[in-house]
């Protein structure tokens, strides 16, 4: 096999390898490709560099996600625009694929933010009321180790937040893909690098878009921590609150259509109503949902509850035929049954936040 040709494959296997999610980094992807291709050892020099593998990941990138693509890489530099003007004074930097271009499904924004204090950088995203995970970690890094401090943020995109001392704010980082400085742009180059990519954007109305348009999967979040204190009649649910019940539901239609995004949100809302209107659920929470969910998801919501007539076998002729009818019947027996189910006492659930991320980047990835 001719040295080019082995390096190409290498490279393919590698760049498949991180595209679906198998490896997150290059070195082991590079390394695990290689032994899969050359089934032993490989000389280095045979071995694609990660700018490398990193162009492959983008050519799948182009090949599986066509145009939205590009779509969501605007969008993801508004998503990181907006950010950075809320957190301006700690000097923020955009880095990675969002400023590179190199985006691909599931991909973060990622900022450098300058801080003493995590409380601080924390606190504007609390005023515009962002959810989002404080996650430390240890890493041995240039020989010795330290611990970096990730705020995740659950936007539109998801958003990575590592906060620095402020005396590294002018710190020349490398970067692992061509051990070079790496690429990042402060707010005002951001601001720059929009105009001139995008000239037609009209981008203080993009932005007041963005601030206006509530994130769904925080409507949702918001609908469904009340829950916890909604208790249910023990008789019918001997399971305890309506959130523990939903999270219950919703593990069970994971088991069975992981990949309907539709389905699984009807799964998991089918009861927020509950914590707005005891008297008429389906009602008060398909109003709450509207204009947030699809019609298919609002289908779901709005019959579940005749799920559990056909079950038993007390609705009627008429209005069965008239649920038949309609293409999603089945998917609607089924969300009754994963409802009948949820139902248990101190069965382990999936957390409400692992949820919602779930939701999220099914959401992200088929969009």
């Amino acid at each position: 096999m001719r040295f080019n040709k082995l390096r190409r494959q290498i490279c393919f296997e590698a760049a498949r390898a991180m595209y679906f999610r198998q490896e997150s980094e290059y070195y082991r992807a590079k390394h695990k490709a290689a032994q899969r291709v050359c089934k032993g050892w490989v000389k280095p020099s045979d071995l694609p560099s990660n700018a490398e593998i990193r162009d492959e990941i983008q050519s799948l990138a182009r090949l599986h996600e066509g145009a939205s693509r590009s779509d969501n890489l605007r969008q993801m530099r508004l998503v990181a625009l907006r950010i950075m003007r809320l957190l301006q004074r700690f000097k923020p930097k955009l880095i990675g694929s969002t400023l590179t271009g190199h985006v691909r499904q599931g991909s973060d924004i990622d900022i450098h933010v300058f801080s003493d204090s995590i409380d601080a950088v924390t606190s504007p995203l609390d005023e515009q009321m962002l959810f989002y995970d404080i996650e430390r970690k240890r890493v041995r890094k240039d020989g010795e180790e330290r611990i970096y401090t990730h705020i995740h943020v659950r936007e539109s995109f998801p958003v990575e937040l590592t906060v620095y001392v402020p005396s590294l704010a002018s710190h020349g980082f490398k970067s692992s893909i061509t051990g070079g400085p790496i690429e990042r742009a402060t707010l005002p180059q951001l601001e720059q690098l929009l105009h001139q990519e995008y000239p037609e954007l009209e981008l203080e109305t993009e932005l007041l878009g963005l601030e206006e348009a509530p994130d769904p999967f925080q409507l949702f979040t918001a609908l469904l921590l009340p829950l916890e204190n909604v208790k249910q009649h023990p008789k019918y649910h001997p399971e305890g609150d309506v959130l523990y019940h939903s999270l219950q539901v919703y593990d069970l239609a994971c088991d069975q259509l992981p990949y309907d995004e539709e389905f699984l949100l009807a799964a998991l809302l089918h009861d927020v109503g509950k914590g707005i209107d005891s008297q008429d659920h389906v009602a008060a929470g398909l109003e709450a949902l509207e204009g947030f969910i699809t019609e298919r998801t609002a289908w779901f919501i709005e019959h579940h509850m005749l799920a559990h007539k056909i079950a038993d076998g007390s609705l009627g002729a008429r209005a069965h035929r008239r649920l038949r009818n309609n293409e999603s019947y089945d998917e609607l027996v089924l969300l009754g049954k994963c409802d009948r189910g949820g139902r248990v006492p101190g069965v382990p659930t999936t957390e409400l936040e692992m949820a919602i991320d779930y939701l999220r980047k099914l959401s992200y990835d088929q969009g």
